[in-house]
């Protein structure tokens, strides 16, 4: 009864929805046009992509918003969120549709904070990373079949399943001394995952993503990593135990803050299970090894959580109205949350840009780095931090960094080089040895601690 007076608030409280959106289920060819429908409506701020290709040859479309589609502006963070990687877990495909629609609509209409979101964020929606798997899931005509079947890729294989295991060569790292952030792929990756791994991975690697949500169904929840844990055995027996990652505060605010704008998760008692707050770390759950979510957190600067939106895998036709209106406040407060902790620019005394710098907060074992155009973000909780930027060739620089709770604080490093008054040569006569002397000085914290692995 509780919801149903939600459902009926919330009406009183909805500003107009556009008349172009419909409440169904989309097929692949359904989804394509409702996407190109979209850009067609707001040519100027959107851009439709494909990252790549599906087992059977469907395109992995990425619908972007932006009041520059398809630049990247400096000091600009870039989201995304990423739905159906389980192709029977059908929720999220729709919600991203609904989602698109309404930015679209909502801009054209004069709506200030859309038009704000649109015109300070660089906004990458996937309907789909399983196109194949949906479509075996909606040809089943029992609807029990369609939370059963579809879950895989056309090849058989689970694509949240299918990820480079860095978790364990981080685990590694924390014990003996390693890198904590963008951890080395295995030499034999590419072999093996599944091409719409692959696609996304690349996808990754070529834009510098801040934050991310995974959007899956089967439970009602918000999931933060770690999804794998330092498995713990007794007498034989594998026992969930929870994995924080070094910024666990931060991934439980971001988790509660989806929660609690969603229109019943954050009471936790939903499917059938408990999660206090509507949230749980992944690990503490069941271990998952191999997942996306902590595979963006180990290998590239994305903090990515996982919603569990429904207990329907698959939910009837007639529901996706009541869900959509339980989600679109989430689902825009979430993307603001790129918004928040420190960003700016990293560069050299002559103000080129600065690319690959480290970007480090005492006290919190993992790193950033900045972007191609030397641009960083660093999602942080209101705090004094002291936060230190540093790079080949280049003499580190720390700042004490006041963060509020609305908005970034912004804060530029501008990097000296190193010299040879700041490092010696040693006196040799074998310039090679030298020269090797002088690299170690300026390899910054991080990476050295790398070298002798």
């Amino acid at each position: 009864m509780s919801r149903w007076l939600w459902f009926l608030g919330r009406i009183l409280l909805l500003l107009k929805v556009a008349a172009s959106v419909n409440f169904l289920h989309h097929r692949y060819e359904e989804l394509v046009q409702a996407l190109y429908d979209v850009k067609g409506s707001c040519p100027y701020i959107t851009r439709l992509y494909s990252i790549g290709r599906s087992v059977q040859g469907r395109h992995l479309y990425v619908l972007e918003f932006s009041d520059y589609p398809g630049v990247h502006e400096p000091m600009e963070p870039e989201f995304k969120y990423v739905a159906n990687m389980h192709g029977n877990e059908v929720l999220g495909r729709e919600l991203l549709i609904q989602l698109a629609e309404f930015l679209c609509e909502e801009y054209r209409h004069g709506n200030q904070r859309i038009t704000q979101l649109i015109h300070e964020t660089r906004i990458h929606l996937m309907p789909s990373m399983n196109p194949d798997g949906y479509e075996v899931a909606a040809s089943q005509h029992q609807q029990s079949l369609r939370d059963l079947m579809g879950r895989t890729n056309a090849n058989g294989i689970d694509l949240n399943r299918n990820f480079p295991d860095l978790n364990t060569i981080m685990y590694h790292n924390d014990k003996h001394g390693g890198l904590n952030h963008h951890l080395p792929l295995p030499d034999n990756w590419r072999n093996q995952v599944e091409p719409e791994t692959l696609a996304v991975i690349e996808w990754l690697k070529s834009y510098n993503f801040v934050l991310s949500a995974n959007l899956h169904g089967g439970a009602v929840v918000a999931n933060y990593p770690y999804d794998k844990a330092h498995e713990q055995r007794t007498r034989g027996v594998w026992h969930p135990t929870s994995s924080p990652t070094p910024d666990d505060n931060l991934f439980k605010k971001l988790s509660k803050g989806y929660s609690y704008a969603h229109g019943w998760m954050h009471r936790g008692t939903n499917c059938g299970d408990f999660f206090p707050d509507g949230i749980t770390n992944g690990a503490s759950w069941y271990s998952l090894s191999k997942g996306m979510q902590d595979f963006n957190y180990l290998f590239t600067n994305c903090f990515e959580i996982t919603l569990e939106l429904s207990c329907n895998k698959f939910p009837p036709q007639q529901e996706l109205e009541f869900e959509w209106l339980a989600n679109r406040e989430a689902l825009v407060a979430y993307i603001e949350e790129v918004h928040h902790g420190i960003k700016g620019m990293v560069t050299d005394d002559n103000n080129n840009k600065v690319a690959g710098a480290v970007i480090s907060v005492e006290g919190i074992g993992h790193d950033i780095t900045s972007g191609e155009q030397g641009d960083y973000f660093r999602l942080l909780l209101p705090g004094t931090y002291t936060v230190t930027a540093s790079a080949n060739g280049y003499q580190p620089q720390t700042e004490r960094v006041v963060v509020g709770p609305a908005g970034p604080t912004v804060v530029h490093f501008q990097l000296k080089q190193e010299t040879l008054d700041n490092h010696p040569v040693p006196k040799t006569s074998d310039k090679g040895h030298a020269n090797k002397a002088l690299h170690k000085k300026v390899v910054p914290r991080a990476t050295r601690r790398e070298m002798p692995r």
